[in-house]
């Protein structure tokens, strides 16, 4: 098997046709954040929190779903990255009710934690207010939309890994939100197995366990990759 040779942030590493500059990114220990990818799930590029500069392209591409090529140059840090990163956030936390001192993934929250990372002490843009509903018809899990970010972890580990394809996404645009077979209430889906692998793999608290109090919910995603691997040995 052929090897490409390519610069990240001017370290000389190898990778193999086919991989993305995240999966070689992440194998030599470079840090790059996302919010929808999650390894052993395919990648769709929603949140765009990965964006990188390749030398030679006119625009910032997303790390994540950008294939490596033979003597490729990437920057994954610089002040434009950090600026397109921050405004993405911004707009992620004034689109939906992001309060993060009574959520449950207080301090376990994927995209507090990049925010704090970032430095982003405030948004800059008006925020949205919407009067989302919480689903908490489930026995065990409820779904708060008011915290979603649409990245799908949920919708791809119910159909690629537990292959029920409960979750899906409805509507358009940023009146997009997430549903349970044909948006029934999810406590009366007729597909959900009731696995919880959807509420491990979302990284806010739009799903959570309920009787968790504020902070309480932790999540757990080493299990994604080990399935994904099982399942491809039955294969």
């Amino acid at each position: 098997m052929s090897v490409y040779t390519l610069e990240i942030d001017g370290r000389e590493v190898g990778a193999r046709p086919g991989e993305t500059i995240l999966a070689v990114a992440r194998e030599h220990q470079i840090e790059i954040p996302t919010l929808c990818s999650l390894e052993g799930l395919s990648t769709v590029g929603a949140c765009r929190l990965c964006l990188t500069e390749v030398e030679g392209a006119s625009r910032l591409l997303p790390a994540c779903t950008t294939a490596v090529a033979e003597g490729m140059r990437v920057r994954t840090q610089s002040e434009r990255i950090a600026r397109y990163r921050r405004g993405i956030l911004e707009l992620l936390f004034a689109e939906r009710n992001h309060q993060c001192a009574v959520c449950v993934s207080n301090g376990h929250c994927d995209l507090q934690a990049l925010a704090t990372s970032l430095g982003m002490d405030h948004v800059r843009v008006p925020y949205r207010d919407p009067l989302l509903s919480v689903d908490a018809s489930h026995e065990r899990f409820a779904l708060d939309h008011n915290r979603c970010v649409l990245c799908t972890r949920c919708v791809r580990v119910c159909d690629e890994i537990e292959g029920a394809h409960t979750w899906d996404v409805a509507g358009r645009g940023i009146g997009s939100w997430i549903v349970s077979d044909l948006a029934d209430p999810w406590g009366e889906s007729s597909s959900c197995t009731g696995c919880g692998k959807c509420v491990q793999v979302c990284p806010t608290g739009a799903l959570f366990e309920k009787g968790k109090a504020i902070g309480e919910m932790t999540k757990r995603t080493a299990f994604v990759p080990m399935l994904q691997h099982m399942r491809g040995r039955r294969r």
